[in-house]
């Protein structure tokens, strides 16, 4: 990914990643750098003023950068370089190319001696000072590929040698690492195989006959939305590429912005092939009349729909004069004494890493070391056909990344904007770039903090602003925005907000349905939940190396009756220690405003108590689906709200790494949590699930305005008092008094006052 304004190239670098085979006994705690990052070249003959050696050149590529454009055109090209046969190199179909994220420690040794602003203190200190490595480790490429000749899917690892800015003719310097054929799964679908899909099913004679007793002689009005099979039965099984697809129809073709969802086709049962590209099976089970064509259908501008646009909405202008308070360098983002840097990957999309505070004379401190959405899923409530089969993984079965949005200034994000780009590989192994997928912006926030003093009158007052990342994507009908807000005060707020169009069903004259809500003629929509998975790899005080948190649950308690509460008024907030993975498995309570934190067991604040950041619920929900339903044998993660787990590499995905047509019962997140593993004192993730049922209104059609859930990481005993203090008055702001009447001119800080 490479900013928008400054694409680069970057060049690897070469090395080894492979630990030192001897470690002294007293540093296989803390392990020095020499331990992880053995030296590659002949350690350069100058050194720092406290002895500590230091690197030759610049590295151009930070370890923790998503791909460059390049470097997937090498990784793929060097994959495709290797079939065994022209055969096998022909049917590869390139699904995800994505970053091998290296140790935590190449991490740090990154941060501290190779790019700004230069860190040495994430480094355990040494004895005579560590040796430096003049380059880093190469990075690496990890490749998800189909053959949709033989149906098989495999994990190739490339270790990138050399990158150049184009690769021509298979010209390549990669090298393979490893290549592992995954038996029995079935990786996600990619937009080339539902582009031909829907063709393939618009050019069955049977489907085009269905069609024409529905009235539709003209395919290019019918929109075919293949959907993936789920796993339901035997028939599912992942020995074949399987959608089942959803038909809607369009009232006009000549219409660009004709909004097809309004006119589902029920009825039709279509299965489809997708590795031959075959219709397996059609059934023409129950003819139910269209929709009729609604006016209020399309969700373009009123003019277009013979109506008006509002014309009372005065301009409203978010002006930077002297620019941004954030500083960019690369990836890496500074803000009001926070930096992290921004990543990308095809099936997460944004991702946050390395999270820190500057905290005075107490320097940088780490929160987490990355936080990203990783799953998602969408089960329907209607027991009908053919919404039983709609649950989606959004992320598993599509990717959230490989399906965001190029974003448009003064329309998805206002302000000064700072955006970045996104490379992925399309399914031929060509390199796609976003532009603008990422959207970096300060935003006021209202009032931080605010207290008048009766007596005098006095007032002290804190202005809120807060710095939000974000990108957008579209699967299918639905809209996801996905943002992470840092505040001044020290809290992080993840959010997600849903929008989009609804996905309807069609309703028999006169017909009601009692799991959905009727919101135009012969047109209903069926409840549905939308899940989220938030993957936090937290560390709260924690140097790369350590592993120093537990997680404590807190609960409100009322006191019973008696000596302590003779006037029934009291309630205190009680901690229980969760040791241990399977006691970790927990569930909201806001009737106890239950919450978690995770603390640093060696660190304490100035009141002597184990420094912390709280995971603070929001609004939230479990699946309403019943035990057995069938989709829960691949989300058994959504059964509860919170789950905790030490750190693994290869623990990312709840789900398991391929949930499409995955017939294994609690792959993933349900599985690791039976070795039961202990929680004292690890390098703690958090597996925050949360969701929103959604019983759709009137008002939701022919849009559904935007519907926001997230949940809070805020500081708890980490700060001594308060940031809030630390933030200014903001000169700029508006005083209190009421206006004269006068015009408003901006002041000298280029803010508008009254006069």
């Amino acid at each position: 990914m490479a900013t928008a304004q400054e694409k680069t190239t970057p060049c690897c670098a070469t090395g080894t990643n492979k630990p030192s085979s001897s470690v002294p006994p007293q540093q296989q705690q803390r392990p020095s750098v020499a331990t992880f990052i053995p030296a590659i070249d002949s350690p350069p003959k100058t050194a720092s003023a406290k002895g500590i050696t230091v690197m030759v050149r610049a590295q151009t590529s930070h370890p923790l950068d998503p791909l460059s454009a390049a470097e997937i055109s090498v990784a793929v090209a060097t994959v495709r370089a290797a079939g065994a046969t022209p055969e096998v190199r022909d049917g590869m179909r390139f699904i995800e190319v994505d970053l091998v994220e290296p140790e935590k420690q190449v991490v740090a040794l990154a941060d501290a001696y190779f790019f700004p602003p230069f860190q040495p203190s994430l480094l355990p200190r040494t004895k005579g000072g560590p040796v430096i490595p003049t380059k880093l480790p190469l990075r690496k490429a990890r490749l998800v590929v189909y053959n949709k000749k033989s149906n098989e899917t495999s994990i190739w690892i490339v270790e990138l040698r050399e990158v150049h800015a184009a690769t021509r003719g298979g010209h390549h310097r990669g090298k393979v690492v490893s290549s592992t054929v995954v038996p029995d799964v079935q990786p996600p679908m990619d937009a080339v195989e539902y582009a031909e899909c829907e063709a393939v099913v618009k050019d069955f004679p049977p489907f085009r006959e269905a069609m024409k007793k529905r009235g539709i002689e003209d395919m290019d009005l019918v929109m075919v939305d293949p959907w993936c099979a789920g796993y339901h039965s035997e028939a599912d099984a992942p020995s074949r590429r399987l959608a089942k697809p959803l038909i809607f129809c369009r009232t006009e073709s000549d219409c660009p912005m004709e909004n097809g969802y309004a006119r589902p086709v029920e009825g039709i049962h279509v299965l489809v092939d997708m590795q031959n590209m075959v219709v397996l099976e059609f059934e023409d089970r129950k003819l139910v009349p269209l929709p009729p064509a609604d006016p209020l259908r399309n969700y373009t501008s009123g003019e277009t729909r013979g109506g008006v646009d509002r014309s009372d909405v005065k301009p409203l202008q978010i002006i930077q004069p002297e620019g941004p308070s954030f500083r960019v360098n690369g990836r890496f983002i500074e803000w009001q004494k926070w930096n992290f840097r921004i990543g990308f990957t095809p099936r997460e999309g944004l991702v946050i890493h390395s999270v820190a505070y500057i905290d005075g004379s107490r320097g940088r401190r780490p929160v987490a070391h990355r936080l990203s959405f990783v799953e998602m899923v969408v089960p329907y409530g209607d027991p009908n056909d053919p919404h039983y089969r709609k649950n989606a993984f959004d992320a598993g079965e599509d990717g959230l990344g490989k399906n965001a949005h190029s974003l448009k200034k003064g329309c998805d994000c206002l302000g000064y904007i700072k955006y970045f780009d996104a490379h992925v590989t399309n399914f031929y192994g060509g390199v796609e770039t976003i532009e603008n997928c990422v959207c970096l912006h300060e935003e006021d926030h209202g009032i931080l903090w605010k207290h008048q003093d009766w007596r005098t009158g006095l007032a002290e007052v804190r202005r809120s602003r807060r710095l939000t990342v974000s990108f957008i994507c579209t699967v299918a009908n639905y809209e996801y925005g996905f943002f992470w807000h840092f505040y001044q005060d020290g809290k992080i707020e993840a959010e997600v907000k849903l929008t989009g169009i609804l996905s309807l069903g069609a309703l028999q004259p006169g017909e009601t349905r009692k799991y959905g809500t009727t919101i135009a003629p012969g047109l209903y929509a069926p409840v549905h939940q939308h899940f989220f998975v938030a993957r936090m790899d937290m560390a709260v005080d924690c140097k790369p190396g350590e592993a120093f948190n537990q997680v404590v649950e807190v609960n409100v308690k009322i006191e019973e009756p008696g000596d302590n509460n003779v006037h029934n008024n009291a309630f205190y907030a009680e901690e229980k220690l969760l040791k241990s993975e399977l006691e970790a498995m927990r569930d909201c309570d806001p009737l106890s405003a239950r919450h978690w934190i995770v603390r640093n067991t060696r660190t304490v604040n100035r009141t002597g108590h184990l420094t912390g950041y709280k995971l603070v619920p929001g609004s939230n929900c479990l699946p309403l689906a019943g035990s057995e339903a069938k989709f829960l044998r691949r989300a058994a993660f959504l059964k509860h709200s919170l789950w905790v787990t030490p750190y693994a590499p290869d623990e990312m995905h709840p789900g398991g790494e391929f949930p499409n047509q995955n017939p294994r019962v609690g792959e993933g997140l349900a599985t690791w949590v039976k070795q039961n593993r202990s929680l004292e004192e690890a390098d703690i993730v958090l597996w925050y699930v949360f969701g929103v049922t959604h019983i759709p209104r009137l008002e939701d059609w022919p849009v559904m305005p935007v519907e926001r859930i997230g949940f809070m990481l805020m500081p708890h005993g980490f700060f001594n008092c308060s940031p809030a203090i630390d933030v200014p008055p903001n000169p700029g702001d508006l005083d209190d008094k009421e206006s004269n009447g006068l015009p408003a001119k901006p002041n000298q800080n280029g803010l508008i006052a009254k006069l």
